[in-house]
């Protein structure tokens, strides 16, 4: 039987846990963030098996490696079935390079891939042990609503989203706010950073202990495993060769999405490079560059929303995972190993400007309808090719993260059209907002807590 993966905090002053007792914290008690131990290993003959298999299948054998001496097998694939029945398609743009639309799921957003599992798997074991959750979690977007549908209904766990007002549109507000029952929604006049940091406050507080807090961001481990599963779905339906490497292009904000695709090429995805775009909020591409890491404060808004992280808490896992330590605060402990991380990654910063470009210019070429989170992808991909030049049989794959409909706006400024509704969308208009507002402070998100959830 093979070693039991344990997870260690990235500030190294917590006891390393089990699977389950890393999902259920969401955040180390030392305020850093769960990493595995050692990263499982996929045998080409597995990765071999994909190419005839279905997601959910995929995303069994994947999250089994992880999970094997937690979860019983049946029980593993009943919960990715029901996790993914839905589509993921993948669009040709031109040649070899190809957009992956994770917006078919149930709110329209590639969140809907980690959210869903992550919620059954917490859900699992809470039901097994009899106990309850508050899950706490930050939103600049498409996280919120993910969250908020792939908890809502579960009966041992209560949810609570904080969102800055301004910088989410109308739809993804409304996917959060219109649910009810056990999901609470609450506004703030802040930027994404201030929910995010009231809520690692709020974990770090030991006089909230007993409301069982737990968190469903990225910074979960419980999200990020899922995440790995997409890349190894895509290559395995697109390669030619068994031996073929891909390049991916990575929309990236709060570094989650990326992260999955780090550890699915640990775990022996044939990656080439992985082309992290931006957006304004460039912190990541000056850090590549110089080695220097300075955090944005306050974030950048840029019409690309949920990118507006001006540090990115799973910096300390990308740092971690070459071999530095990086505190939840963005200091540089321990050098990462910089010269590997530049062998695997090359990252760009794309401008509003750019963005609106490349949807006119995607569409008018390829017919090809992005939104401004996928548009920085397919504009990182094409700054790439500028560079490094086109090679015509290389396998490109740009991740689009949300679905075009969510970002009415700029669609219709740009491309002239309303874009069709995904069934996920349709009569959201229509239902009754409900959510709270409170201050920046912390002291005025401790009080909510108490009055609302002791």
């Amino acid at each position: 039987m093979s070693k039991p993966i344990l997870y260690h905090s990235t500030n190294l002053k917590a006891a390393p846990v089990s699977f389950k007792e890393a999902l259920l914290k969401g955040i180390a008690p030392d305020k850093g963030l769960y990493m595995p131990d050692h990263i499982p290993q996929l045998t080409s003959e597995e990765l071999e098996s994909f190419s005839h298999k279905k997601y959910w299948e995929i995303a069994y054998d994947v999250i089994h490696k992880f999970l094997k001496n937690d979860i019983p097998a049946d029980d593993l694939k009943a919960l990715c079935k029901d996790a993914y029945n839905f589509e993921v398609p993948l669009e040709n743009g031109y040649d070899r390079k190809f957009v992956m639309r994770l917006d078919q799921g149930p709110t329209a957003s590639f969140k809907d891939f980690a959210a869903r599992m992550m919620g059954r798997l917490m859900n699992y074991y809470l039901t097994r042990d009899k106990r309850n959750l508050l899950i706490l979690t930050a939103t600049s977007g498409d996280t919120g609503s993910a969250i908020a549908n792939a908890y809502f209904g579960l009966k041992n766990v209560k949810a609570l989203v904080l969102f800055p007002q301004k910088e989410v549109t109308n739809r993804q507000r409304k996917q959060m706010t219109t649910l009810g029952d056990n999901v609470q929604t609450v506004s703030l006049e802040g930027k994404f950073d201030d929910c995010q940091a009231l809520v690692k406050q709020a974990f770090a507080d030991h006089e909230l202990d007993y409301l069982n807090l737990s968190s469903a961001n990225s910074i979960n481990i419980g999200r990020l495993i899922p995440q790995t599963v997409y890349y190894f779905y895509s290559y395995a339906k697109l390669k030619k060769t068994k031996d073929e490497k891909v390049i991916f292009s990575v929309p990236s904000g709060n570094f989650g999405d990326m992260m999955g695709g780090v550890i699915a090429m640990k775990m022996g995805l044939p990656v080439k490079k992985f082309i992290i775009s931006t957006n304004d909020n460039d912190e990541y591409p000056k850090f590549l560059n110089s080695e220097d890491y300075d955090i944005i404060v306050p974030s950048r808004n840029c019409i690309s929303s949920a990118m507006n992280v001006g540090h990115p808490s799973n910096m300390s896992r990308l740092v971690a995972l070459y071999g530095g330590v990086m505190s939840e605060k963005g200091t540089i402990l321990k050098k990462a190993d910089m010269k590997a991380m530049k062998h695997d990654i090359w990252a760009v910063s794309i401008n509003d400007e750019h963005t609106k470009e490349t949807i006119k210019e995607a569409y008018k070429t390829h017919k090809i309808v992005l939104e401004p989170h996928g548009s920085v992808g397919w504009a990182g991909l094409h700054e790439y090719i500028k560079s490094h030049g086109d090679d015509k049989d290389q396998l490109y794959i740009s991740l689009e993260t949300a679905h075009p409909a969510k970002f009415p706006e700029q669609i219709i400024k740009l491309l002239g059209f309303d874009p069709e509704l995904p069934k996920s969308l349709a009569g959201l208009e229509d239902k009754k907002e409900q959510y709270d507002k409170i201050g920046l402070e912390y002291s005025d998100f401790k009080k909510y807590l108490i009055e609302n959830y002791a």
